[in-house]
C-alpha cells in the first residue's frame, strides 16, 4: 500500500478518489504564468504523483495560461482508467499576469471547449466554476447564471460533474437548487478556520470540500507553533499541516501542489502521519493565535 492510499478515499461525483490528490498550479511559471522553468522536471512531477496512488489531479486552463493542462496530456495520456481530472472556469489570464473574471455564458463555454482540447479529453470529470467577485476571497452575489450555463453543458455531455471553488454558503445554497454540486474548493487551513460549520455541513450532505493555500496567511506565531509539532514529530510544517487536513473531516480532499518531485514525496508521506489527540488540540490552538 502507498502512502497515497492510506489517506483514505472519498465519492467526488460517481468517482472514488484518494483524499491526498495533486495540485497542478505550481507546475507552469513564475507567478502561475507561462512555461515551467524546467519542462521534463514539470513532466516528472505528474508521472510520479501518479505512480504514487494519485488518482485526482487538480488543474486549469487559466494557469499558464494553458500550460498545465498541456503538460497533463503530454505526461499521462493515454489516462488511467481512475485518474480525475479535475479543472475550473471563471477567469481568464491577462498578458501582464492578471487574473480576469471570465464569467459570461459564451466565456464559460469557450473554457470548458479549451480544457477538453488542451486535455486531450471528450468530457472533463469535474468543473469547478470559480468566483470571481471578490479581490480576496468569496463575495455575496448571485451566480445563477454561471451556475445554469455549466449545468447546460452537463446536459450535452461536457462536463460530468460540477464544483464551485471561492465561494459562500449562500451562493453554495443556489448553486444546489440548479443542479448538483459535488465539491466546494475555499481557502482553509490551520489558521484561516472560517469554514469551519460549511465543512461539517457538507460533509452530512455527501459533498466534497478541497482546501487550497494548505499553509497560506500564517503570522509569524502561527508558524512557529506549526514548526515546533512538526520538529517534534520528525515531520515537515506542511506534512503536519497535511494530515491535521486529513483528520479533520473525512469529506476534505487536499490538492498540495509543488514542481519539485522530492516535495511531492514529502507531500504525500503527510498520509502516514497520525496526529494525536494531545497535538490536535495543540494545533487547534493556531487559529487563535491570530
Amino acid at each position: 500500500m502507498s502512502s497515497v492510499d492510506k489517506s483514505g478515499t472519498y465519492k467526488l461525483g460517481d468517482r472514488s478518489v484518494n483524499r491526498l490528490g495533486y495540485g497542478a498550479m505550481q507546475l507552469a511559471g513564475k507567478g502561475v504564468f507561462g512555461p515551467p522553468k524546467d519542462h521534463d522536471a514539470a513532466a516528472a512531477v505528474l508521472r510520479e504523483a501518479v505512480a504514487n496512488g494519485v488518482n485526482h489531479i487538480d488543474t486549469s486552463d487559466y494557469y499558464g495560461p494553458y500550460v498545465t493542462n498541456k503538460l497533463i496530456r503530454e505526461a499521462l495520456a493515454p489516462y488511467p482508467d481512475d485518474l480525475t481530472i479535475v479543472t475550473k472556469i471563471g477567469a481568464r489570464r491577462g498578458e501582464d499576469a492578471s487574473w480576469l473574471p471570465a464569467f459570461t455564458a459564451d466565456e464559460l463555454e469557450q473554457a470548458v471547449h479549451d480544457n477538453l482540447r488542451n486535455l486531450g479529453l471528450e468530457v472533463i470529470d469535474v468543473v469547478n466554476l470559480r468566483i470571481m467577485f471578490g479581490v480576496h476571497g468569496p463575495a455575496e452575489g448571485s451566480i445563477e447564471p454561471q451556475v445554469t450555463k455549466l449545468a447546460e453543458l452537463q446536459r450535452r455531455g461536457l462536463v460530468r460533474h460540477v464544483g464551485l471553488s471561492n465561494v459562500t454558503r449562500a451562493q453554495i445554497a443556489e448553486g444546489r437548487k440548479i443542479c448538483k454540486i459535488v465539491c466546494v474548493q475555499n481557502q482553509y487551513n490551520l489558521a484561516h478556520r472560517g469554514d469551519d460549520a460549511l465543512i461539517d455541513e457538507l460533509a452530512r450532505d455527501g459533498i466534497a470540500y478541497v482546501p487550497f493555500f494548505p499553509l497560506g496567511g500564517f503570522n509569524p506565531l502561527q508558524s512557529s507553533t506549526l514548526s515546533g509539532v512538526a520538529e517534534r514529530l520528525g515531520a515537515t510544517p506542511m506534512q503536519v499541516a497535511l494530515a491535521w487536513l486529513l483528520q479533520r473531516s473525512p469529506n476534505i480532499l487536499l490538492i498540495p501542489g509543488t514542481s519539485s518531485v522530492g516535495h511531492l514525496r514529502e507531500n504525500l508521506a503527510a498520509a502516514e502521519l497520525k496526529l494525536s489527540s494531545d497535538v490536535l488540540r495543540e494545533l487547534d490552538g493556531v487559529a487563535k493565535a491570530a
